[in-house]
């Protein structure tokens, strides 16, 4: 049974994190979290402290686990590719799965993760800080990975392809409804698994471009 102390963490984390997906950073205080958890104001600082702390351990809360399903998918296409460098397409998945079958099938909580992620990757302040402390080092552990397929590819066209990538996700997470509108209904932007589809092969042809280059 979950304790009471890791059951008032939970609710602050959970309100913050619905608030922050819809208002931004700035646009919450530590009091409408606790007033949206019901709970005392005075716990928020007793288990976490400031506002920026409780955003932190909304991102770190998640990230984890993403990060772990995202490079066991790396290391399981890799050993079973050996001798040979891992299928460029089979690591493209192994980055972008979990986030699109998390955010589809996990849940209002995953969505509203996601929603702050396309936030920050578009914030000057917030953005360059927040994704570099938790995601470098895992996205520098793919970029290796595609760099062991594609080893004639220049360092820096891989991080622009990289770039690029991560500039799909963040449109793909924003709830823009853009597509939809595009498209005049043809298209869904909350239709993750037509994401999914069409994204790897689309971002694997990106990063062959410039293999012999």
């Amino acid at each position: 049974m979950m304790s009471t102390k890791k059951k008032t963490k939970d609710l602050i984390l959970d309100a913050a994190e619905q608030l922050f997906a819809v208002r931004g950073f700035y646009g919450v205080s530590i009091r409408q979290i606790t007033s949206k958890a019901e709970v005392d104001p005075a716990l928020a600082s007793y288990h976490f402290g400031k506002k920026q702390d409780i955003f932190e351990a909304v991102m770190l809360r998640r990230a984890e686990i993403l990060n772990r399903e995202r490079i066991q998918m790396l290391d399981d296409c890799i050993r079973r590719a050996k001798p040979n460098p891992a299928p460029l397409h089979e690591i493209i998945d192994a980055f972008t799965h979990a986030l699109l079958n998390r955010s589809n099938k996990g849940g209002q909580g995953w969505k509203s993760y996601f929603a702050i992620i396309a936030q920050i990757n578009n914030h000057p302040e917030l953005g360059g800080v927040i994704m570099s402390q938790y995601f470098d080092p895992l996205a520098k552990k793919f970029i290796a990975a595609i760099h062991e397929n594609i080893p004639n590819a220049k360092a820096e066209d891989l991080f622009w392809c990289y770039h690029f990538l991560s500039g799909a996700l963040t449109l793909t997470f924003s709830g823009t409804e853009r597509i939809s509108k595009l498209s005049d209904g043809l298209c869904a932007s909350s239709d993750l698994d037509a994401v999914h589809e069409r994204l790897v092969p689309f971002i694997t042809a990106g990063f062959k471009a410039f293999e012999n280059n």
